[in-house]
């Protein structure tokens, strides 16, 4: 389903990625596991648009990313929640999600957003309110439907657990897990890397800007290296 194959990718001269190549299968929850710095966020941008390889190739479906503007990634059915969440502080719940499908003139947006609600009951409680002043909690609830208003077919994930205490941490993994087994693919960066490979099917290992591990969930948690660097033993 995407593919990315050699990428070089540069801030300035800084490399930051250094001839990353992955896959993530259709129906899949792949996990990017890595330390801060190492290039995990830097290659959901790539994929988006945000950022434009120096080298190498992304492609989805078969297509051409590289090159690709992000909004019209977007189109074709890449959906991003970066870092920080990144919602709209000053608009509505509703709002918010309305900005997600910004792009559709299908007749599925309303049921999309019935499904969000039955993903989060809790913003449908909020509706009204100004994303703002949601809880942490709230407010990465509100970033994964806005960006599921879109109906992608490939959802990128960047650190949903960051700064939430570990009930809502569950929560939310539990969520990305209902989200998968409805049908849509997942790219999850995540620094709990014993929550990413609980839910996830495959994965990766970057080290300053280079895959240097990949396998099932499974062969991960069990590698010596990765319990040792990320799971805490």
């Amino acid at each position: 389903m995407l593919r990315l194959d050699g990428l070089d990718v540069y801030y300035g001269e800084i490399h930051a990625l250094r001839g990353v190549g992955l896959e993530v299968r259709e129906r899949e929850i792949v996990a990017l596991l890595g330390n801060n710095g190492a290039g995990k966020s830097t290659t959901l941008k790539t994929v988006s648009g945000l950022l434009r390889p120096r080298r190498g190739t992304v492609s989805f479906e078969n297509g051409p990313l590289t090159g690709v503007a992000a909004h019209d990634i977007v189109a074709r059915g890449i959906a991003h929640v970066p870092e920080g969440r990144r919602i709209f502080n000053r608009l509505t719940v509703r709002e918010n999600l309305a900005m997600g499908a910004y792009l559709r003139d299908d007749g599925g947006v309303a049921g999309d957003l019935e499904r969000v609600f039955e993903l989060f009951p809790r913003l449908k409680e909020r509706i009204a309110q100004v994303a703002g002043t949601l809880s942490g909690g709230e407010q990465q609830m509100l970033a994964i439907g806005r960006a599921l208003m879109a109906s992608p077919r490939l959802l990128l994930l960047d650190e949903p657990s960051m700064g939430l205490a570990p009930v809502l941490v569950e929560q939310i993994f539990a969520t990305i897990d209902s989200i998968n087994r409805q049908g849509t693919t997942i790219l999850l960066v995540e620094q709990n890397a014993a929550m990413a490979l609980s839910i996830a099917h495959r994965g990766y290992v970057l080290e300053t800007g280079t895959i240097v591990l990949a396998g099932s969930a499974a062969e991960l948690a069990d590698n010596t290296d990765v319990r040792r660097a990320y799971l805490g033993e």
